[in-house]
This record gives structure tokens, C-alpha cells and sequence, in this order.
């Protein structure tokens, strides 16, 4: 499984930017992750693929949604009302159970950057 991550980039605080996601095939759940300087890599939204179910972490709910194209086979994150915090390398995975853990995700894409300022 390869995913191809896109979006990435430069923002204001309390601007918006919107990734996205291209994986080579189905997977059942797929998700956002990211990992700022020195942090441990942390889950923001998973979806899972065959229906609606979505979950995501509590500094991200109400500013960011995950959404999926599945003709596409492409995840999207939008990110609204930025704050720096927000600042990371933003990751794709794809796996098989629906969870905010990054162990349960076996695929990953190569990261885009995300800076807000």
C-alpha cells in the first residue's frame, strides 16, 4: 500500500489548510496523524472506510474534519481556525482497526509539513 500525502504548507493563525491522501488501495480504516519537534507522534482523525465512523482527538474536534473520497481511494483533512500548535509533519496511515494509536496502522505516507504562524 503506498499513500501520497498532499496540502501541506504555510498558514496564519486562525487560517485553514486541507490535505489529502492518495492510497494505491482500499484499506479499511485510514487516518491523520502528526509529529511536531520532539513529540511523540499522536493520532488526529481516523475514518473508517466502508461506513461513517469517525473519531478525533479532542485539541482537533470542531476545527478539523476527515473526510474520504472512495472512488478515489483519497482521505482529505481540513483544518480550520489553525493555531500553532497545529505545527507538525502531517502523516497518512492506513491499517485495519479504527484507532487514534499509531501501532495500529501499518502503512504510512513520507509526511507533509504543516506550519502555522
Amino acid at each position: 500500500v503506498q499513500l501520497v500525502e498532499s496540502g501541506g504548507g504555510s498558514a496564519q493563525v486562525g487560517g485553514s489548510l486541507k490535505l489529502a491522501c492518495t492510497a494505491s488501495v482500499r484499506t479499511k480504516c485510514m487516518g491523520w496523524f502528526r509529529q511536531a519537534p520532539g513529540k511523540q507522534r499522536e493520532g488526529v482523525a481516523v475514518l473508517w472506510i466502508g461506513g461513517a465512523t469517525t473519531t478525533y482527538a479532542d485539541s482537533v474536534k470542531g476545527r478539523f474534519t476527515i473526510s474520504k473520497d472512495n472512488a478515489k481511494k483519497t482521505l482529505y483533512l481540513q483544518m480550520n481556525s489553525l493555531k500553532p500548535e497545529d505545527t507538525a509533519m502531517y502523516y497518512c496511515a492506513a491499517g485495519s482497526t479504527l484507532s487514534l494509536a499509531s501501532r495500529s496502522y501499518t502503512y504510512w505516507g513520507q509526511g507533509t509539513q504543516v506550519t502555522v504562524s
